[in-house]
């Protein structure tokens, strides 16, 4: 029967969805996006010929090439995002369009610091609907003035995937919020909101087709052996598999701009593992913090099984072969596009129309989108207690609030917004006074200018979101703090700047704040003393902490970000033309087996025709792993496990063994019915060459009396990890932790690895560990098998 768990990406990509039924006995209509149906071929093979017998699909998967013509020197940048850089109008007359750069969109920024000789290419789709009709030119007139390549997406399909999915499921799980119940609506039976709704079938199932529809478009602008490909955010999870799929080779980088929760909300992802193994088919993955990315390690690690390794400073995960980078860096600013709107003589004016509309009063400015998650009514009540608590900041302290306009919608936002209008009322009439009004509270499209102007006359910027990817608003405030040089525009020109930043640790920007008062936004309390302390503390103070801000904003920008991450992605990627690679598995579990450039295929034919040739031959097997399956808990060999080794064992040209590290006790029994067959216990301390002969023993080490010292502390560590349990043969000793915590159990091997090599440094065993064990047994033993 096949799998319900949605993981092959071909059926999902065809629109072959499988009912959501108990029984998932039926189906939905097919192609109820209009897909055309993919072949189900998932093996594609790399360099190695003859790792596949279908050259032809060989060649149609490898050689496909661009129409989109790159760089005169080839290597080009194809930036993939949800959203292109781009503004679209539509005319005055209603024919055609017209198109802009967004100006504030930092992905346009990034370019800056790309390589002047690298070409960088935009795919993304459009702020605006076009007609299927215009969408050809559209294209062309993109391609050809802008470097862009745009990607329609059907209305129903845009719903499905960005709204539902992206905005309404994964936004808020990544975010901390766990969808306990659906929301509904009148008009819809599950409505896209903010608030977080349940895991829905069929907005996954638009996700992966928005996906295929964005790989659909690089392919055709791409040239495989030259291009990078950078994709941005959560939007594009699914597409690493699409590219890696069909170019084994492509270089892939992914940054995730959002949160990546810890492993204890992600678990709750119903395809979790499957986001995780297209995320691995990346070359390079990009977190703004360390927290991001260390969850995203105990993801891999807990769900997996993957380790990561550190070295001379890098992250990296090995992934079938291929080291997969972890790159943590924050993204910065654009100092330019900032600076040239402080210059703007319009600026000026609107700066001293600021200063005077609060003269004598303390500015403290909140700079928000209006969501569940910014925390703007916690902010509200701390400004509020810290009028109540300090009595001299009313008619003194003015609170400042801009809060965009809601890009999602649902209940608990409705609730929050009207928490924060009673609370701004509340305020102002309790604290308020003629000519002075405590909040001030913006709720419009604010213009990138009068934004600026607020951040230039402001003593204090106060972010308390609960959780937030990075937010740049600190970094924009810093910068408008220390202004143009000869501007009027630029707080005490004449004299040294100064600024203070009240910001919550639940954000990305925070660990790079230093000079930054960090709170806990849900105590109250101490935000209202934080907003108190940074209107107070001394004028020293503020310049101090603002200079070791703007040193780091204006050095880590915008293009320094971009350059950092391009330039990991191509140490990254420096070994892919180095060593053979095969494409293997269906869906999601697809993946890139990476080989040593010694490699060599294992051809059936040439096996059989050499066995058949040989007059004598040595056969010899492993057990856990291979004649049962390592995860199986009856270890017993089938009937037919049996029946093969009997076969082998009577041609009377093969010897046939089994090498394990089971005991002699365990393996004789299992095999007691085949009577020509050789064992070696204990990984070969102990041989029997048929199942009548007596069991030997290749040294005479008989001194066990270590085992009466490493017992003790291995049961220590046993009976301080719930699913650990200890393993005693005659020659070693075993502790096993493969059914404990992932992450408990791999912290008390490691220490129990120092423990016992401390305890039995004088004993003449050799301490070892393993997957899931922590080995002790006789050092000659050791060197005996390292020598053989």
């Amino acid at each position: 029967m096949m799998s319900r768990s949605y993981t092959n990406l071909l059926d999902l990509a065809a629109g072959n969805f499988a009912a959501l039924g108990p029984s998932g006995g039926g189906r939905r209509r097919s192609g109820s996006f209009g897909m055309k149906r993919m072949p189900r071929v998932m093996t594609v093979p790399g360099p190695l010929s003859d790792l596949d017998d279908d050259d032809d699909e060989q060649a149609a998967t490898s050689s496909v090439a661009s129409d989109v013509p790159s760089s005169a020197v080839g290597e080009r940048l194809i930036v993939v995002a949800n959203q292109l850089p781009v503004v679209a109008r539509r005319r005055a007359d209603g024919r055609g369009w017209v198109f802009s750069w967004d100006e504030d969109s930092l992905l346009l920024r990034l370019r800056d610091g790309v390589p002047d000789e690298m070409e960088v290419f935009f795919v993304g789709s459009l702020r605006a609907d076009v007609p299927p009709a215009e969408q050809d030119e559209v294209s062309q007139t993109l391609i050809d003035g802008f470097r862009c390549a745009p990607v329609f997406l059907s209305p129903e399909l845009n719903e499905r995937f960005y709204h539902h999915f992206c905005k309404g499921y994964l936004w808020p799980l990544f975010h901390y919020m766990l969808p306990f119940a659906a929301q509904l609506s009148p008009a819809t039976e599950a409505a896209p909101s903010s608030d977080g709704g349940r895991f829905d079938r069929s907005a996954w199932e638009a996700y992966v087709l928005a996906n295929k529809h964005f790989y659909e478009k690089v392919v055709e602008v791409i040239n495989p052996e030259d291009d990078y490909i950078w994709v941005h955010d959560y939007h594009l999870m699914a597409l690493p598999t699409f590219l890696r799929r069909r170019f084994n080779r492509l270089r892939i980088g992914f940054f995730l701009h959002s949160p990546f929760p810890s492993s204890e909300i992600y678990r709750t992802l119903p395809v979790r593992e499957e986001v995780l193994r297209t995320l691995l088919n990346c070359d390079l993955i990009g977190f703004h913090t360390f927290d991001y990315a260390r969850h995203f390690l105990s993801c891999c690690s807990r769900m997996l099984g993957l380790e990561y390794q550190s070295k001379r400073g890098y992250i990296g995960l090995e992934y079938f072969g291929r080291t997969v980078g972890i790159k943590i860096m924050p993204m910065g600013i654009h100092m330019g596009q900032l600076q040239s709107v402080l210059r703007l003589p319009e600026q000026e004016q609107k700066v001293a129309e600021l200063r005077q509309r609060f003269e004598g009063k303390s500015v403290l400015l909140g700079v928000d989108d209006t969501d569940i998650f910014k925390g703007i009514n916690l902010k509200l009540l701390a400004f509020e207690t810290m009028l109540r608590m300090h009595p001299k900041w009313q008619g003194r302290a003015v609170l400042v609030q801009i809060a965009n306009p809601p890009r999602g919608k649902g209940k608990e936002l409705e609730t929050i917004q009207a928490e924060i209008r009673v609370t701004c009322e509340r305020i102002n009439r309790d604290f308020g006074q003629t000519g002075y009004s405590p909040v001030v509270f913006i709720d419009r499209n604010v213009p990138s200018a009068e934004r600026l102007a607020y951040y230039t006359i402001a003593e204090c910027v106060v972010v308390t979101a609960v959780r937030d990817g990075m937010n740049l608003t600190p970094y924009e405030y810093i910068v408008c703090r220390q202004g143009i040089p000869g501007s009027e525009s630029a707080p005490e020109v004449s004299g040294p700047k100064k600024s203070m930043l009240v910001v919550s640790e639940f954000i990305g920007c925070s660990p790079s704040l230093s000079g930054a008062i960090r709170i806990n936004p849900w105590n109250i309390e101490t935000t209202a003393e934080a907003l108190n302390e940074a209107i107070s503390v001394s004028e020293q103070e503020k310049q101090l902490r603002h200079g070791k801000h703007y040193r780091y904003v204006s050095t880590h920008d915008v293009s320094y970000w971009s350059r950092s991450f391009v330039q990991d992605l191509e140490r990254a990627c420096k070994d892919h033309f180095r060593k053979p690679c095969w494409g293997i598995g269906l869906g999601f579990g697809f993946r890139v087996v990476a080989l040593d450039p010694h490699f060599s295929k294992l051809n059936l034919d040439t096996i059989v025709m050499s066995y058949e040739k040989a007059k004598s031959r040595a056969i010899l097997l492993d057990y856990d792993g291979t004649l049962v399956p390592q995860a199986s808990i009856n270890k017993e060999p089938s009937a037919e496990i049996v029946s093969i080794i009997n076969t082998l064992c009577s041609d009377s040209n093969n010897i046939v063994s089994i090498v394990s590290g089971r005991s002699r006790d365990s393996l004789g029994p299992m095999f007691a019915s085949c009577p020509k067959l050789g064992l070696a216990a204990e990984h070969g301390y102990f041989l029997r060459w048929t199942r009548d002969e007596e069991w030997q023993t290749i040294t005479r080490t008989s001194d066990f009396g270590w085992m009466q010292m490493a017992e003790p502390v291995m049961n220590l560590y046993t009976e301080a990890t719930d699913g650990s349990y200890i393993e005693t043969k005659e020659t070693a000793l075993v502790w096993h932790h493969q059914d404990a915590d992932p992450g408990f159990g791999s912290s008390q091997a490691k220490e129990m690895l120092d423990h016992l090599e401390s305890v039995l440094a004088n004993e003449p065993v050799a301490v070892k560990s393993g997957q899931f064990i922590v080995e002790v047994k006789p050092q000659v033993w050791c060197q005996q098998r390292s020598c053989s």
